[in-house]
């Protein structure tokens, strides 16, 4: 293999390796690979963002020390009505707000889920694995050996964060969630003559999962169904 001898060069060698990948690689085994070291690497990843940013349509996103190509998050509307029905990629409220709590508080089990939110979780968690958003990370050491989830690299891509470091105060996240719960619950009480459909859900959600689409009526905030 020849000596890549310039930044230029070495730019467009990690943009086709990135290309061809398609999933994120070690910046370290990139390096290696390519046997420079991680000065020049992170310099032609830098030249690279000045270019694929802003606008233009792909871009190039760090996380956990990899790097990847991913499309613009402001043409995701666009990609999903070409390539996916919307329904099929969006996630319901409750699973926004089931992800936040296992964003923050994982490894954690779905009892510990269900008592932070207060409803069966069974149709949420399973949501946020089938999307790759969250995976088992192991047993909690306790009665049953119940599973724990944690999040996937999938979730830091997805909402364009680097390090589960970056996420906002867990603490202002409780208020949310309670606030939430208490106008959901006066919501209910105001269905009995209502068209349901007529409901607005205009909740705070964490700032990380603002822009998420979401259904308006959920079979899991039905107090008649335990699919949840």
């Amino acid at each position: 293999m020849g000596k890549i001898d310039t930044i230029m060069n070495l730019k467009e060698v990690v943009l086709s390796i990135l290309f061809v990948a398609g999933d994120g690689i070690e910046k370290e085994f990139i390096a290696e690979k390519l046997e420079i070291n991680n000065k020049e690497l992170n310099k032609a990843i830098e030249e690279l963002k000045k270019i694929y940013n802003g606008d233009s349509g792909i871009h190039i996103i760090e996380y956990k020390n990899k790097v990847q190509l991913a499309s613009n998050p402001a043409f995701a509307n666009y990609i999903s009505d070409v390539l996916n029905p919307i329904r099929e990629k969006s996630l319901t409220r409750a699973a926004l707000e089931t992800l936040a709590i296992i964003a923050y508080k994982q490894p954690i089990t779905k009892l510990e889920i269900e008592d932070i939110r207060r409803v069966n979780s069974d149709y949420a968690v399973q949501i946020l694995i089938d999307q790759n958003m969250i995976e088992v990370v192991g047993r909690k050491d306790a009665v049953g050996k119940p599973l724990m989830f944690g999040t996937t690299e999938n979730f830091l891509k997805r909402f364009d964060i680097q390090n589960l470091s970056d996420l906002p105060d867990y603490e202002q996240l409780l208020e949310r969630i309670k606030t939430i719960r208490a106008e959901e619950d006066e919501q209910r009480e105001d269905t009995l003559f209502r068209n349901v459909e007529d409901l607005e859900f205009n909740e705070e959600l964490p700032d990380f999962l603002k822009g998420e689409e979401f259904s308006k009526i959920e079979a899991e905030d039905s107090e008649t169904s335990d699919a949840v």
